[in-house]
């Protein structure tokens, strides 16, 4: 018989331990120290808490109303108006450049195309605006009832409830709907139901 050759015992892999739950903190921006004395660590502009360290062309993306082409158009239009570098954080700006930024935003008149605004020919006043934040919300909400009031049939559709602008809704959108109830409990129910028939006479 061949010898057996005897191999060293190999260490085990261990198992790994179950690492504890730690809860997904939300991003909380550090000091990095590059900061000024007058340094803001959050700006509120337009109505929305802003990340400081944000610069201009990021901040104006996070305000609901601004997406990312007319934050970009924004930020170049700040810069050549206003004096802002697009690149500068919003924390460095001071008040009174907020102020005018805050207003330049939400009437950018001549420095966007008329394209990227979202309320073009106002029905109210007939020219084109850019609504942001509370002001958009508003409006929207403002121009579903007018819809309803007028009966029309996306102000109908909106009053059911339903999808208004031509979607399936066979298999989709079945929110709010009653669970099915089980057999079992209807035949209890309805045994109940004939016992105290039963009583009554």
């Amino acid at each position: 018989m061949a010898k057996e050759k005897e191999k060293p015992a190999e260490a085990k892999p261990k198992k790994e331990e179950k690492k504890a739950f730690k809860p997904v903190q939300k991003h909380v921006s550090k000091m990095t120290g590059k900061e000024s004395k007058d340094f803001k660590g959050i700006v509120r502009l337009a109505g929305t808490d802003l990340d400081g360290h944000l610069d201009v062309r990021k901040a104006l993306n996070k305000i609901k109303g601004i997406g990312h082409n007319l934050s970009a158009s924004l930020s170049i239009g700040a810069s050549s108006r206003l004096g802002i570098d697009p690149a500068m954080s919003v924390g460095e700006l001071s008040e009174e450049k907020l102020e005018s930024l805050e207003a330049f935003i939400k009437n950018p008149e001549g420095s966007v195309m008329t394209f990227m605004l979202n309320r073009q020919n106002d029905p109210e006043t007939g020219s084109d605006r850019h609504l942001i934040a509370t002001d958009l919300v508003f409006a929207i909400n403002q121009d579903i009832q007018r819809q309803k009031d007028t009966r029309s049939y996306v102000g109908w559709r909106h009053s059911l409830g339903q999808k208004v602008r031509g979607q399936h809704n066979r298999t989709t959108g079945r929110s709010g709907m009653t669970v099915g109830v089980m057999k079992k409990t209807l035949k209890q129910q309805a045994a109940a139901a004939g016992e105290k028939k039963e009583e009554k006479k």
